[in-house]
């Protein structure tokens, strides 16, 4: 064929001729230090239980708990955020379980530190639903709708004992009003000035939870539409946002990922703290379905969607295939 002139005149493909030409001008790298592993941790068990919506991710023992702490710092994991699972017995109206220092979380939370000390970031999920009887993220009122008020109190124990468990940061998901403002003062109460608060900002009402729902047991009763975000909305999460940073959130997160990259860019463009973004149980048990039909190529889809993320913002991703992905990186550099 001949060409005319000097058409074309730019030549964007002369930058994709060859894997290292294609690595050398990549404008977003994932690194193991991006990356946070949700872990979850039942009590009662001597065995791990496998998540059969989840497949490769299980309800940890404690002692296979502190195993695959050890396995994400090997990985050069950022960090690991933890999900207390009760044994049903526990639970109650006002979710005890979730403030006693002996509960789950909190035991799970000193074994992990004891394991690794500082050199993998503890975190914590700050919320109620796993500890209550009817699922919600708080207490209800008298008219079964959950209080936010009375709620907050909850938190702020929550926090305390958290934070006297060891963790190193805290992670309110509940979406109360007011929520970040009030662990602070819980923390500050009682000298945990350095106990950093990730707030989960933009927190969706997402049909992509429901493999959540089984690996932490969930008794939910009905829906979360009062209190997590429309899907429609996007204002309001700037407006959530603004509200954060006043209160004192150290981190901001936008979950879920995926679905709401539009949102996550947006955070990140406007804030000067750390955005995080969760790949949520819905993103992860997706891949993982479509990939065991044959249908996509398992490793390829991973290493894109966490692109993805990190392209539109995310300076930290909460994913099940943290320590996964981290040792793949490592081994690619």
């Amino acid at each position: 064929m001949t060409v005319y002139g000097s058409f074309p005149g730019a030549r964007p493909r002369r930058l994709r001729t060859t894997p290292a030409m294609r690595r050398m001008v990549a404008e977003n790298r994932l690194h193991p230090a991006d990356l946070i592993l949700p872990a979850f941790v039942r009590e009662g068990i001597s065995e791990p239980v496998a998540i059969s919506a989840m497949p490769g991710v299980q309800q940890h023992t404690l002692e296979t708990l502190r195993k695959a702490a050890v396995e994400a710092v090997e990985a050069g994991v950022a960090g690991i955020m933890l999900f207390g699972v009760p044994v049903d017995e526990k639970k109650d109206a006002a979710g005890t379980a979730g403030t006693d220092p002996d509960g789950i979380l909190q035991v799970a939370l000193r074994e992990v530190r004891s394991e690794v000390g500082d050199d993998l970031v503890i975190m914590s999920d700050l919320c109620l639903d796993e500890y209550t009887d009817h699922g919600h993220c708080g207490v209800l009122d008298a008219d079964g709708r959950v209080d936010n008020d009375a709620t907050l109190e909850r938190y702020a124990e929550m926090a305390q004992v958290q934070a006297d468990a060891g963790a190193h940061v805290v992670g309110p998901s509940g979406m109360m009003d007011g929520q970040v403002g009030v662990v602070r003062d819980a923390l500050d109460t009682i000298g945990k000035e350095d106990v950093s608060i990730l707030a989960y900002t933009a927190k969706y009402s997402s049909a992509f939870y429901g493999p959540f729902r089984e690996a932490v047991g969930s008794s939910l009763r009905g829906d979360r539409k009062t209190y997590q975000q429309d899907p429609a909305n996007l204002r309001e999460s700037m407006r959530e946002l603004a509200l954060d940073l006043e209160e004192g959130a150290d981190m901001v997160m936008v979950k879920p990922a995926g679905p709401y990259l539009d949102v996550l860019a947006k955070v990140a463009e406007a804030v000067d703290v750390p955005v995080a973004a969760y790949q949520i149980s819905g993103e992860y048990a997706m891949i993982e379905a479509a990939a065991e039909r044959g249908w996509i190529d398992r490793d390829k889809a991973i290493m894109e969607s966490l692109l993805g993320i990190k392209r539109a913002g995310a300076n930290m991703i909460l994913t099940y295939w943290a320590t996964e992905v981290a040792r793949r990186v490592r081994r690619e550099r």
